[in-house]
């Protein structure tokens, strides 16, 4: 399952590459989730698959992209603590409120872990939102999975870029999910309300 090597600058200056959905995914998913509610124990409310992983038949780079909804939520410095330095690497993202972590599996970047507070607007926040909505459209998936590879193609090695060439479609079902959901509209990149 051609994974990311590491190289330089961890997960930004990598090929980006995007796969055929892969049903281990979810086991992978699975799997770290059970090492993640170990690690945590009871401070663990919540532990979801996001990202394009976690919607089947989707296209996406074979990286596990995992919420951990936490309580309370503490500083980055506990977290560290407790996760292996060695496998798990703490990446700067500038969003308050949340901590991101690369996994690397002999050398190989396979997940991203996002610690976030959990409360009361949890399931609310777009990921899942948008996770929930292309699962239950596949004709989407498959438009996406067309974007996500044009994407790739002209952003090789520009995770940022890659990420933003993303933003109009990413923006449009979410728009349309949260009316569904009678939720107000939310800008995808700062979660402001639009």
């Amino acid at each position: 399952m051609g994974k990311t090597k590491r190289k330089g600058c961890i997960g930004m200056s990598e090929e980006i590459k995007i796969v055929k959905y892969n049903p281990q995914w979810t086991i992978d998913f699975v799997q770290e989730k059970c090492i993640l509610s170990s690690l945590l124990g009871d401070q663990a409310i919540a532990i979801e698959h996001i990202g394009s992983t976690s919607i089947p038949g989707q296209e996406a780079k074979p990286i596990i992209d995992i919420f951990v909804g936490v309580s309370p939520f503490s500083e980055l410095a506990y977290y560290r603590s407790i996760l292996d330095s060695e496998l798990y690497h703490y990446i700067q993202t500038g969003m308050s409120s949340r901590y991101l972590f690369y996994k690397y599996t002999d050398g190989v970047w396979t997940h991203n872990i996002h610690i976030i507070p959990y409360n009361d607007e949890f399931y609310n926040r777009n990921e899942l939102i948008l996770r929930d909505y292309l699962r239950e459209h596949p004709e989407l998936v498959q438009k996406y999975g067309e974007l996500k590879r044009n994407s790739a193609k002209n952003f090789n090695v520009n995770l940022d870029e890659y990420t933003r060439s993303k933003t109009d479609f990413i923006q449009h079902v979410i728009d349309v999910a949260r009316t569904k959901k009678g939720l107000p509209l939310q800008d995808v990149w700062t979660n402001e309300l639009k």
